[in-house]
C-alpha cells in the first residue's frame, strides 16, 4: 500500500533525500491504523533492543507500559490518530528486555490518495539518559532543600532555646539586682543605726565624765558614784570603738555590694544584648526555613513535571 501526504510538498530539497537524512538521524516507524507494525529503521530497532527484521506485526502494544497500554489515554491517543489528529510529547517506553525508556516521540498521520488516514508515521528521539540526569539533579535539588530546611529548623529550635535561657538569665539577673538594692539600702539603714548608737554612747561618755565631776565635788561620798561613772565611761568608750569597726566593715560592705551591682548591671546590659541578637537569630533561621520550604516545594514540582 502506497502511503503518501495529504497536501502536495512544496520542499526544496527532493523528498526521498530529505527521508533518507531523517532515518540516518532519527529512530523511525510505521504503523497501520490499528498499531500494527510495518516497518521500523535500524535506529529504531536498535533503540527499542529488536533487530530489524522481528519489527513488522508487532504491535504498538508491545512497547508501552501495561498501565498505559490497558488505560483509557492509549485508547484515545490511537483513536485521535486515526481522525488525523497528530501527537507530540515525552513517553515512557519498554524495551524487548523490559527495560524502560524515556523517548520524545512525534506521532503523524499518513494519508492515503483518497484523503483517508493509511496508517502512522513516529519519529523518536532517546532521551533517557537526559531524563535520568534530570531526574537526579532533581532529586538532589529536593535533598538538598530537605537538609537545608531540616538545618533551619534546628537553628531556630537552638536559637530558641538560647533566647529562653538569655530571657531567665535576665530576669535572674534583674532579680539579684534588686537584691543587691535591698542589701545596699539595709546596709545603709545599719549604718544610720550606727550613727545613732555613736550619738548615744557620745552623750553616754559625756554624763558619765559630769557624773564623775560630780562625784568629786561631793567628795568621800561621790567615791562610789564616781567608780561607777567610771566604769559607764569606759563602756562608753568600748561601745565606740565598737561601732567604729561596724562602721568600717559596713562601709567595706557597701563597698562590695555597689561593685558586685555595676558588674551586674553590666552583665545584665550583655544578656539583654544577647538576648537581642538571638531574636535577630531566629527571625533569620525562620527566614531561612520559609526559604527552604519554599525550595523544596519548586523542587518537589519540578520533579513532578519531569
Amino acid at each position: 500500500m502506497q502511503i503518501s501526504t495529504r497536501k502536495k510538498s512544496t520542499q526544496v530539497f527532493e523528498e526521498d533525500a530529505v527521508l533518507a537524512a531523517i532515518e540516518r538521524s532519527l529512530a523511525m516507524i510505521q504503523f497501520d491504523p490499528n498499531g500494527k507494525v510495518l516497518w521500523a529503521n535500524e535506529n529504531f530497532a536498535k533503540t527499542m533492543g529488536y533487530r530489524v527484521e522481528e519489527m513488522p506485526g508487532l504491535l504498538h502494544k508491545q512497547f508501552c507500559t501495561a498501565d498505559f497500554a490497558e488505560s483509557r489515554g492509549y485508547a484515545e491517543l490511537w483513536r485521535n490518530l486515526r481522525n488525523g489528529k497528530s501527537f507530540q510529547e515525552k513517553i515512557q517506553r519498554i524495551t524487548k528486555r523490559g527495560k524502560l525508556l524515556w523517548l520524545e516521540a512525534t506521532y503523524t498521520p499518513v494519508y492515503d490518495s483518497a484523503g483517508k488516514v493509511a496508517g502512522v508515521v513516529k519519529v523518536a528521539t532517546d532521551i533517557t539518559q537526559r531524563e535520568l540526569n534530570t531526574n537526579r539533579l532533581a532529586e538532589q535539588l529536593q535533598q538538598m532543600s530537605e537538609d537545608l530546611s531540616s538545618r533551619a529548623e534546628m537553628g531556630i529550635t537552638r536559637s530558641e532555646e538560647a533566647a529562653t535561657a538569655a530571657s531567665r538569665l535576665v530576669k535572674e539577673s534583674k532579680e539579684s539586682q534588686e537584691i543587691l538594692e535591698s542589701l545596699k539600702s539595709e546596709a545603709k539603714s545599719i549604718g544610720s543605726i550606727v550613727q545613732t548608737i555613736r550619738e548615744i554612747a557620745a552623750q553616754t561618755n559625756l554624763l558619765a565624765l559630769n557624773a564623775a565631776i560630780e562625784a568629786a565635788r561631793a567628795g568621800e561620798h561621790g567615791r562610789g558614784f564616781n567608780v561607777v561613772a567610771g566604769e559607764v565611761r569606759k563602756l562608753a568608750t568600748r561601745v565606740q570603738d565598737s561601732i567604729q569597726e561596724v562602721n568600717n566593715h559596713i562601709e567595706g560592705i557597701t563597698g562590695e555590694i555597689t561593685k558586685i551591682n555595676e558588674a551586674t548591671q553590666q552583665s545584665r546590659n550583655g544578656i539583654t544584648n544577647n538576648q537581642k541578637l538571638n531574636e535577630q537569630a531566629v527571625a533569620a533561621f525562620k527566614e531561612i526555613g520559609s526559604a527552604a520550604r519554599e525550595l523544596d516545594q519548586q523542587a518537589r514540582t519540578f520533579k513532578e513535571i519531569l
